[in-house]
């Protein structure tokens, strides 16, 4: 995975990962996201966009300091870190996201900043906003060439069924 800012130019292929920091469905996503990359390198633009849930109180800040990550160049580094950790979010909180932004090599003291001053709350409600109107009701949910994929139900199919679509995005069919 790459940490190009996520609005970058165009690429033939776009993956959109609607996540939630705090969810294992979306850690366990992390392999399929992996394999895509190794597959397609940086032909697919995968790109993470958030929707936190109302039952996950720490979803929110994650969200917030992922986008200060990205900011930082250590974006999935961060995220994947995070999601690894999901179930010590509940408890951890900012502490937690600040500890693991500093074993990731972030400026932690400034992802701390961006947490306090919530300079990415417009980019959260955005993408939240944004997930809502495309029928994003859960997490992950995939969106390709204009294809909503669920997995927060059944991921089972879902990489086969994104490979399909970037094999023809890219004419690899």
């Amino acid at each position: 995975m790459n940490d190009a800012p996520r609005n970058d130019a165009a690429s033939p292929a776009v993956l959109e990962f609607w996540c939630e920091l705090q969810c294992t469905d979306c850690r366990a996503s992390l392999e399929d996201l992996r394999a895509l990359r190794a597959r397609y390198g940086d032909a697919l633009d995968i790109r993470l966009r958030h929707f936190p849930l109302a039952k996950h109180a720490q979803a929110y800040p994650a969200a917030e300091a992922a986008e200060e990550a990205f900011t930082q160049g250590a974006g999935w580094p961060f995220t994947e870190a995070v999601l690894s950790r999901a179930e010590e979010l509940a408890s951890g909180g900012q502490r937690l996201l600040v500890k693991i932004a500093e074993e990731v090599g972030l400026d932690a003291e400034e992802l701390d900043t961006a947490l306090v001053d919530g300079r990415h709350m417009l980019t959260v409600d955005a993408d939240e906003a944004e997930g809502r109107a495309i029928g994003v009701t859960g997490t992950p949910t995939y969106v390709i060439d204009g294809v909503r994929l669920d997995g927060g139900q059944n991921m089972e199919g879902l990489r086969e069924r994104i490979e399909e679509i970037a094999d023809r995005l890219l004419g690899r069919a």
